[in-house]
């Protein structure tokens, strides 16, 4: 029987993840270049992790996560985010503790949710995290590190929502005043609200369904619940992201959906995507350090989902294929593999970037070289009995309308300048 893999776990081929490992390796560029270190993180975490952070009421804790009991019999879950890692890494290795962290780190994050396009059960995250940081400065440097990286990624399509939370208190309060609202409003809520209506009523803010439109419209708006110091943080940020040209939108029913989050919230979106509209989304969570055992630490973060990072890239540009080799070597007999072999490593040696594909399991030179069009190499170097009689090789464009050039063994240097040229 044909294996299969499971459903909402797809694999990533190698002609698709020329844009994946471009995109990755810009997106680490950036974020070092605004002085974020990388951290590793395990998939599996103790499962108290999570209900302690994103909160046991939420979609992902009551209905998505991977969970289930090792040969210990504890509890072990898949992590459905990196943000409570990224945080216990902190705490657990003593990284919080009178210092200041900016990291970020990348994988598979799990999910149970109903398979669709840019949403699978096995997803990838480029997460960053600011911990120990309190002031609106740092918000902003997360939202302007965003738009720099579509502005080097040549991304268009994104605009940015951005909202405050308050602090736990006021937060409080208006979800107290939200049930009541609702709950006056009971016949009007579709049933998935109702559900929400006293475990997370915030999110019903975040309900997608057109009938609701009205009565979420008229609903209480968390702005007007602000104490004075979020408050004075949040026209800060605005203000900083205003000197600094970064068109917003200041949206009140952003909520984000994790009980953690406080004062800043945002969203990058695009409407070229479907109903998977948010690209880049984080806000500001002060008390989830101390909730998870640290001490007290204000800390923002921003995840992003690479799949829909991926389709919006190829949305605005073309498709990076997979990598080619620059030079693939075609050979003819024991006596020409082994000088293919010496000259594979001295080129190698001369340039580390050089990407070479040594012709493996014999054949005709004409088969070697209908295999080097179609590994899309730009050249081809030819060694056989009379390349090894005069020492030479010879040089084939296979992508140029150029002449085939003939390179003593002896001046094998030549040859990095001429297929970087």
């Amino acid at each position: 029987m044909k294996p299969k893999t499971i459903r909402g776990m797809n694999d990533l081929l190698p002609e698709t993840l020329g844009t994946w490992r471009y995109l990755e390796s810009k997106i680490i560029q950036i974020v070092e270049s605004y002085g974020f270190d990388e951290i590793r993180l395990p998939i599996m975490e103790r499962t108290e992790l999570f209900k302690r952070s994103i909160g046991e009421g939420t979609d992902i804790v009551e209905k998505e996560m991977y969970t289930f009991d090792d040969r210990n019999q504890e509890s072990i879950t898949l992590r459905p985010e990196a943000t409570a890692s990224m945080v216990r890494a902190g705490i657990t290795n003593g990284l919080l503790h009178n210092q200041k962290q900016k990291m970020w780190t990348m994988g598979p994050m799990f999910r149970y949710e109903k398979p669709q396009k840019g949403r699978y059960r096995q997803f990838y995250q480029f997460n960053i995290e600011a911990m120990g940081y309190a002031g609106p400065d740092i918000d902003a440097e997360l939202i302007i590190l965003c738009a720099r990286m579509w502005k080097v990624l040549r991304i268009k399509n994104l605009s940015l929502k951005i909202n405050s939370l308050g602090n736990k208190n006021t937060r409080a309060k208006y979800r107290e005043d939200l049930i009541n609202y609702f709950s006056d409003n009971l016949d009007n809520l579709d049933e998935n609200s109702k559900n929400r209506l006293h475990s997370n009523p915030l999110r019903i803010l975040d309900s997608k369904n057109p009938e609701m439109k009205k009565l979420i419209d008229e609903a209480p708006i968390l702005l007007d619940y602000l104490d004075s110091e979020s408050e004075e943080h949040f026209n800060k940020l605005k203000n900083i992201l205003s000197d600094a040209g970064i068109d917003f939108q200041v949206n009140p029913k952003l909520v984000r959906g994790l009980d953690y989050y406080n004062r800043t919230v945002f969203e990058w979106e695009t409407d070229v995507l479907g109903s998977q509209g948010a690209v880049c989304s984080g806000g500001r969570y002060d008390d989830l350090i101390e909730k998870i055992g640290g001490k007290s630490t204000p800390a923002i973060g921003w995840a992003m989902g690479m799949e829909r990072l991926v389709s919006l890239y190829e949305y605005s540009n073309e498709k990076i294929n997979k990598i080619s080799p620059h030079i693939y070597i075609a050979i003819d007999g024991d006596e020409a593999q082994k000088k293919a072999f010496q000259i594979s490593e001295e080129l190698r040696e001369l340039n580390p970037k050089i990407r070479i594909q040594l012709n493996m399991g014999g054949g005709s030179f004409k088969s070697q070289l209908k295999r080097a069009d179609k590994s899309n190499s730009n050249y081809a170097i030819i060694i056989g009995l009379d390349e090894l009689k005069n020492d030479y090789l010879s040089l084939k464009s296979l992508r140029r309308n150029q002449e085939q050039v003939k390179i003593p063994f002896s001046k094998i240097n030549e040859l990095t300048n001429i297929i970087f040229d």
